[in-house]
């Protein structure tokens, strides 16, 4: 089982990110955080990386849901999504698999939820 759902684009690296966005809202979902990979990598270990984000993605509703039935699952929340720059000037779009993710946790009244969030995943990356 992947953990991940992704879809290569052939566009250049911030319209991505406003692709990306944007489609998540569409979904409901918020970006919480916004980790500049290529960014942090430079000034920590001055070593140059290809553009690279990981997006903190957010659906209140479903957040709540799922900390109702699991008072440690902000461990695996917010659900991460990247933004890479490829070599072949392609940038790749990958979500983490919510339903691979709950399966590390010994909580079935997770799984409706986790596949729910999946599918709402797998429609903004389709819709990309």
């Amino acid at each position: 089982m992947n953990y991940y759902i992704s879809t290569k684009l052939n566009t250049n690296f911030n319209d991505a990110i406003t692709r990306v966005t944007e489609q998540l809202k569409k979904e409901g979902f918020g970006v919480l955080t916004e980790i500049d990979v290529h960014s942090t990598l430079k000034k920590k270990l001055d070593v140059d990386f290809r553009k690279y984000k990981i997006l903190g993605a957010c659906n209140p509703s479903f957040a709540h849901k799922a900390l109702q039935q699991e008072d440690k699952i902000g461990l695996m929340l917010p659900c991460n999504v990247i933004v890479q720059e490829l070599a072949n000037g392609q940038v790749e779009v990958a979500a983490v698999d919510p339903a691979a993710s709950m399966m590390a946790v010994e909580n079935d009244k997770l799984a409706g939820i986790a596949t729910e969030v999946k599918q709402m995943l797998e429609k903004v990356i389709g819709n990309l």
